[in-house]
Order: structure tokens, then C-alpha cells, then sequence
């Protein structure tokens, strides 16, 4: 069953509106990825061309500052971005990073992050990742008692 935008968290609303304006340029996304042990990401896209684009939401100062792992995400991606709503204080976050304003509706890209393209190897682990998250995350929906190993 999905949550109203009112039963949501703050940074999940962002990532709502991340995902559908991604989407609107070709992308397809999921939330809560795990690159590897220890880091989670709030959205991961993957663009037409195979690029992997992390996305960071902060929806406080607070919830900034306490982020200590997002340097731990660039291996894993060719492109980061912070999104945050029309209220955050955008001068905190690094000028050499992506910047997203975003709502729960749509986002609007304010600055692109710089790409660092992720080796081949890399990029086809983490894109068999992608897919298999995505799909037990179908799975988990179609069929909640299944066994998603």
C-alpha cells in the first residue's frame, strides 16, 4: 500500500519528487539502495546511456550535518547530487557536487554534478545491483510472502 505525501518522512517526500522529474528524462530509479556494506542510498537512477546518478536528501540542516558516509558513495556512482526543498540552506552543501530542489511532486536540477565515470567492471556490478533490487522490490509487492533470498 503507498503512503500519502503526509505519512511520508521529509527525505522520502524529496525523493518522491526526485524520482518522477528522473523519470521525466529517461531515468529509472529505486530508494534505499546498498552499494555495499554499511551505506544506503536514498535514490540511485539509471539513465538511458547506463549512467548512475546518486541522489542524497537532506531535509534539515540537521540531517546534513549528521550525514558522514555520502563521500562513501562516489565510487559507486558517475554522477552525486544533494536534493533538498526551497527552505534548506543550499550554501552548506559542497559547491563540487550535483544540487536538486525538489518537493514532493517534481524536482528541478540546479546544478549538475560532476561526472566521474565509474570503471566497467564497477558499472555492471552495481547496474546487475540495480536490477536486482528493483526486482525484489516488484517481487515484494506482486508477492509479499515469497522468499526473496
Amino acid at each position: 500500500m503507498e503512503l500519502s505525501l503526509d505519512q511520508r518522512m521529509p527525505g522520502q517526500v524529496l525523493a518522491r519528487g526526485v524520482c518522477r522529474h528522473l523519470a521525466g528524462h529517461g531515468f529509472v530509479t529505486v530508494e534505499e539502495f546498498v552499494p555495499d556494506r554499511g551505506l544506503r542510498m536514498d535514490v540511485l537512477a539509471l539513465g538511458p546511456k547506463g549512467e548512475l546518478w546518486c541522489v542524497e536528501c537532506k531535509s534539515s540542516r540537521a540531517d546534513y550535518m549528521s550525514d558522514s558516509k555520502w563521500q562513501g558513495y562516489l565510487p559507486y556512482c558517475d554522477r552525486f547530487f544533494w536534493a533538498v526543498d526551497t527552505d534548506f540552506p543550499v550554501e552548506l552543501l559542497p559547491e563540487e557536487t550535483g544540487l536538486i530542489i525538489a518537493d514532493g511532486y517534481d524536482a528541478e536540477i540546479l546544478r549538475m554534478g560532476p561526472e566521474d565515470k565509474l570503471a566497467g567492471a564497477r558499472r555492471a556490478k552495481q547496474t546487475r545491483r540495480f536490477a536486482q533490487h528493483a526486482a525484489r522490490r516488484l517481487m515484494a509487492l506482486r508477492d509479499p510472502e515469497a522468499r526473496l533470498g
